[in-house]
């Protein structure tokens, strides 16, 4: 149901970085992208996160109550995206833990402050 979700990035190379590294943790890579906008994901035709700078050429800002949950694959995978966006210079939204009985779940913000989720879901 979802193609692809976009966020900003006010330095696009850096962000970018940022994403190739992370990603490659769940099998992401770069896949497709033009001057000002990178698609991400694990292959075409299956759900992607877009890092763009602005259409608009305005100032880059993270949108209040969006977030991208992205799944760790187990608790453990969860662990692992959630120290490495630590070190890639993440800052800390929730560390890694139990939210609820089927949800286990970590919280970041990536070096533009998008907010990032890491999870886990048994149902």
């Amino acid at each position: 149901m979802i193609g692809y979700v976009t966020i900003g990035a006010k330095d696009l190379d850096r962000a970018c970085k940022f994403y190739d590294e992370l990603l490659a943790l769940v099998g992401g890579k770069q896949l497709m992208g033009m001057d000002r906008i990178k698609f991400y994901g694990t292959g075409m035709g299956q759900p992607m996160i877009a890092i763009c700078t602005p259409y608009d050429g305005g100032a880059q800002s993270p949108g209040n109550g969006n977030m991208i949950a992205i799944p760790g694959g187990s608790r453990e995978g969860v662990d692992k995206l959630y120290a490495k966006a630590m070190s890639l210079g993440a800052s800390d939204e929730g560390a890694p833990g139990e939210r609820m009985p089927v949800f286990y779940g970590a919280y970041v913000r990536d070096l533009d402050g998008n907010k990032l989720c890491f999870f886990d879901m048994k149902l």
